[in-house]
């Protein structure tokens, strides 16, 4: 397995294939790399470098005590980027990967980067605040709290309903994408898991968001019922210079899965412009 050992000494693993413009694929929680495999494949195809890495404490990862947060998770991110010494890089995040690209080119810049893409992403702020009133309330990330720390194995299964819109009238449920899901999540450390939660749910990216100064899309999905697209996509688009917004009508928060093809050629055509 390819890893790289950062200066506080964790492995984090990553998958780097093919030749071109890279793209480095950031995931969501509680997932790993392994949740970019269609795209990785496709894009990989297309003449692109395709690399995608598991946060730590995620996937096959180091699972550690210490450092679940998004300083070192962008820091984490800096060092796989220059150990691999890319460069005109195309940045894709989905959910938590978008606040840990967001957060990244906040705390390193663009120098390396191309463009940026940002899919489902937390970004701004997730958490209703006073000044956030579209936000989710506190007692939801409360739960999701309780339901890792409990039974972590049974929660991860219930959220795939949500998660993808398994819950909707006329849904294609795939029981073999419930179980990919579930099983990238029981291979993380429960207790980085749990750190995250924080870091996806209470950190505000607003000024990440403003330092993005190279081409950006955010896609996002209309029926998103993870991160609402009222407090996340809405309000980044008019943070982030030069961004464009792609809404996935009656999308869930899965989308790069369950709308793969759609997904992937608005990709592709961002890519190309």
């Amino acid at each position: 397995m390819a890893t790289i050992t950062t200066r506080d000494g964790t492995k984090i693993f990553y998958k780097d294939w093919g030749k071109g413009q890279a793209i480095l694929f950031s995931h969501g929680w509680p997932l790993s790399a392994d949740a970019w495999d269609v795209q990785m494949a496709y894009f990989g195809g297309q003449g692109y470098r395709v690399i995608a890495h598991d946060r730590r404490s995620h996937g096959r990862s180091d699972q550690t005590w210490d450092g679940n947060h998004m300083d070192q998770y962008a820091d984490d991110l800096a060092e796989l980027i220059e150990a691999l010494d890319l460069r005109d890089l195309v940045l894709v995040g989905h959910s938590t990967g978008g606040g840990e690209v967001a957060h990244y080119v906040g705390r390193h810049g663009t120098r390396r980067v191309a463009k940026v893409v940002l899919v489902g992403a937390v970004p701004p702020l997730m958490l209703r605040t006073a000044g956030n009133p579209e936000g989710t309330p506190i007692e939801v990330f409360d739960g999701i709290r309780k339901g890792t720390l409990e039974n972590r194995s049974q929660f991860f299964k219930d959220l795939t309903t949500p998660f993808y819109g398994y819950n909707r009238p006329g849904a294609q449920i795939s029981d073999g994408l419930r179980e990919s899901f579930w099983l990238q999540g029981m291979m993380g450390g429960i207790k980085g898991q749990l750190d995250c939660i924080h870091e996806f749910s209470e950190v505000d990216y607003t000024e990440d968001l403003k330092k993005i100064d190279v081409p950006t899309l955010l896609v996002h999905g209309d029926d998103d019922q993870i991160v609402p697209i009222q407090a996340s996509a809405l309000k980044a688009a008019k943070l982030v210079p030069n961004a464009t917004l792609k809404v996935f009508q009656g999308a869930d928060h899965g989308l790069a899965q369950t709308r793969a093809g759609e997904f992937n050629a608005e990709l592709l055509a961002f890519l190309k412009r």
